[in-house]
């Protein structure tokens, strides 16, 4: 069981953790790369060689190419020959040159090509492909097998669109930049060939461009035509209607225009009506301005009239010599002499003349004015009258205009097309396209296919990629325990550490004693590893799990320590006897007991001549004394498990007060006793003999143990589990552990430190 500080620490890391999976590992990509690199580098050479066996065995290809100018001048040239406005349409923008880049791959031009270069007579255009389902599927075709040799025109027709079909595939048409300029290249096995057929296409374009120009023009005109007697006649009809309609109402025309004649009356009383009322206005205002003159006695008011009439003149003259004599004798005499007042009655006579002559004007004034007023009356009610007879014909006139606006319309349209029908008639006579040949192909000298280097380069990426989802793969596949950092943060377990493979040739042939029949046989020399290799990192592992134990149980005199597993076949019995070795090694009074009663792992390694064991002494009282085996050179004492028939109860045998019993007898003679116990997965052994141990020890097999297994297997088994000091990584491939080292874990200083150990 972890200790609060342990777990605290494991709590730090798994935040750690955390925080760093918010950004890419580069340190663990790194790592995947070199774990598999060999299977990507495998990939890579793999495809490079069947790319080889592509290059060296494919038919070489040759591309010609021409080149075709969108020429805008040559329309404005036939435009201006034709003298007409309706040009050609300009190409100018990207939708145009992409509709002249399929004209290209049209029926029209690869059948133009295929009449002209004959192409059926070649056996590239006719033949099919030779490829393994094109045969299989002519010869499930019944109807070859009774065919005539003569081709009928169908199979000729066929044969044509399949040979156009076949020059649109190896045709390949851009445009050059942002220019009007196409780029028509054609790919084949023959260079000549591939000449002739880009330059036939290229004047295919240009016959089909005139073509359609010539056809589009001649339907045109036969439209126009058409068109053109339809309108004629309309026109004709809309004029006569006019001409009827203007007799039948009594139209004149006048200045170029048809009006009714009380139309015309109205406007001539209305500009009558206009000048009487501006004539009737200056009476009355000549009249009301002698009438305030005479009114307001002025006699220094100025009149027209006045001024041109003599008496008026005279009198004012006289008047006004009076004036100034009065004055000159008012001043000097006085204005009582007799000649001043003589004179004031003088001038009172000519103001009254003066105003008599005015009155008569002003009479003659208001004569006018009466006159005026006269005509102006008389000709208001000649305009009311007109007017109404005016309203009366309104729906003549809208009738009129009506169809005079029919006439109008048909007549212009009938001109419109006239001119329509000349301007394509005489573009039937200028057959001048738009297109031109800038570039002419030439045969090429240099296969542009294959293209070796690159299909090289794409055969070795593919392979990259292959080999790379492969190992890819392998890596979503690896969920097993491969470093001491997944044990702590999967199983929140210690880690104790990891024992290497260990090749039985190279651990030995081990150490038998014939001789007596209650000692320990180690036949293949990894049983007992840790004795003959005491610096080895296996030792060392088993060091720091006997440290565990005793640091985890400090006031135990005896240890009983249980060494578990998930699964069977991990190496559990081999860790077991290794450390009953060391601890019997180092001194310590040791007993290893196979308690796996249906699978004794430990005594077919060590205790195989065994006659009697654990059964016997659980189940028939046999003393311990004559069941144990002893090993001469550590004084290890074994247990074994000898099965004779099936054990159905072995968990409750292994729980039950016997086996209590026998454990603590055990323990008043020994340091430390091993159990072998049963893997947790398959059977509950090892859960019923979990309250008798005082510590375990988990085994788990180096990259071949799920961690989901372990992690799902420890969790149903907490008695066991709370007990155990940490966990080893058996069967551990050293070589392979470097690639699965992190910077500043224990693996990535595993070269330092390995020099401290000594296998030999």
């Amino acid at each position: 069981m972890l200790s609060p500080d342990k777990v605290s620490a494991h709590a730090d890391e798994d935040w750690e953790n955390a925080g760093a999976g918010d950004t890419i590992d580069v340190e663990r990509l790194v790592a995947v790369v070199r774990r598999q690199w060999r299977i990507v580098a495998v990939c890579m050479g793999i495809f490079a060689i069947l790319g080889l066996v592509y290059i060296l065995t494919a038919v070489p290809k040759y591309t010609a190419s021409t080149s075709v100018l969108i020429d805008r001048g040559n329309s404005q040239i036939a435009n201006q020959m034709q003298a007409s406005v309706a040009a050609a349409l300009p190409i100018e923008d990207d939708a145009s040159v992409l509709s002249e880049v399929e004209l290209f791959k049209s029926d029209s031009i690869g059948l133009a090509v295929v009449d002209k270069l004959k192409l059926l007579d070649i056996p590239e255009f006719t033949s099919p492909a030779r490829s393994p389902i094109s045969m299989l599927r002519s010869l499930l075709n019944f109807r070859t097998w009774f065919a005539s040799d003569d081709v009928a025109a169908d199979d000729i027709d066929t044969l044509r669109h399949n040979a156009a079909d076949k020059i649109v595939a190896d045709m390949d048409v851009d445009r050059i930049g942002r220019s009007y300029a196409l780029s028509i290249s054609y790919t084949s096995t023959s260079p000549e060939l591939a000449s002739k057929i880009a330059t036939s296409i290229a004047e295919a374009y240009l016959v089909d461009k005139l073509n359609s120009k010539y056809d589009a023009t001649r339907r045109a005109s036969e439209w126009l035509q058409e068109r053109i007697d339809e309108l004629k006649q309309k026109a004709l009809d809309s004029d006569l209607a006019v001409q009827k309609f203007r007799t039948a109402h009594g139209l004149l025309s006048t200045g170029g225009q048809y009006q009714l004649l009380s139309d015309q009356q109205l406007s001539e009383l209305t500009t009558q009506l206009i000048g009487a009322q501006a004539d009737t206005a200056r009476a009355r205002a000549k009249y009301e301005r002698v009438k305030s003159i005479i009114d307001n006695k002025r006699t220094d008011a100025i009149v027209t009239d006045v001024l041109d009439n003599s008496i008026s003149n005279d009198l004012r003259k006289k008047y006004l010599e009076a004036s100034k004599l009065e004055a000159e004798i008012s001043a000097r005499l006085g204005p009582d002499h007799v000649q001043a007042v003589r004179l004031r009655s003088e001038m009172a006579e000519y103001q009254r003349l003066m105003f008599e002559e005015l009155n008569r004007i002003a009479e003659s004034y208001q004569s006018e004015l009466q006159v005026a007023q006269t005509r102006e009356k008389s000709l208001q009610d000649s305009v009311t009258q007109a007017s109404s007879v005016t309203a009366a014909a309104g729906e003549t006139q809208v009738q009129l205009r009506e169809l005079e606006r029919t006439a109008d319309t048909y007549r212009n349209l009938y001109q419109t097309f006239l001119a329509r029908f000349q301007e394509a008639t005489q573009q039937q006579s200028f057959p001048i396209t738009d297109a031109r040949i800038i570039t002419r192909a030439q045969v090429p000298t240099a296969p542009s296919a294959p293209k070796k280097p690159l299909i090289l380069a794409l055969a070795m990426a593919l392979g990259a990629a292959f080999g790379g989802a492969i190992g890819a793969f392998r890596e979503y596949r690896d969920r097993f325990f491969r470093t001491g950092e997944q044990v702590r943060d999967v199983l929140s377990l210690e880690y104790i550490g990891h024992v290497p493979a260990i090749d039985a040739k190279e651990a030995g042939s081990g150490n038998k004693d014939p001789e007596s029949v209650r000692g320990l046989q180690n036949g293949n020399g990894i049983t007992n590893y840790v004795v003959n290799h005491p610096l080895s990192a296996f030792a060392e592992t088993m060091r720091s799990a006997k440290i565990a134990v005793d640091m985890e149980n400090t006031s135990t005199r005896c240890k009983v320590i249980g060494v578990i597993s998930c699964l069977p076949g991990e190496g559990k019995s081999t860790i077991a006897v290794n450390l009953a070795q060391l601890l019997a090694m180092q001194g310590s009074r040791t007993l290893l007991i196979d308690a796996d009663l249906r699978n004794p792992g430990a005594t077919r390694a060590i205790g195989r001549h065994a006659e009697q064991g654990i059964l016997e002494v659980l189940l028939e009282g046999r003393p311990l004394k004559d069941v144990l085996l002893l090993d001469n050179k550590t004084k290890l004492a074994f247990l074994p498990a000898v099965v004779k028939r099936r054990v159905p109860h072995s968990s409750d045998l292994l729980s039950s007060s016997i086996m209590v019993n026998m454990l603590d007898e055990l323990k008043a003679h020994f340091d430390y006793i091993v159990l072998d116990l049963p893997p947790l997965g398959p059977v509950v052994d090892a859960r019923a003999i979990s309250p008798m141990l005082d510590a375990s020890l988990a085994v788990i097999e180096w990259g071949r143990t799920s961690r989901r297994v372990v992690r799902t297997t420890f969790a149903v088994q907490p008695e066991v589990m709370q007990k155990c000091i940490g966990v080893v990584l058996n069967k551990v491939d050293t070589e392979k552990l470097k690639l699965y080292r992190s910077y500043g874990s224990g693996e990535y200083y595993y070269n330092r430190y390995s020099a401290y150990y000594h296998e030999a």
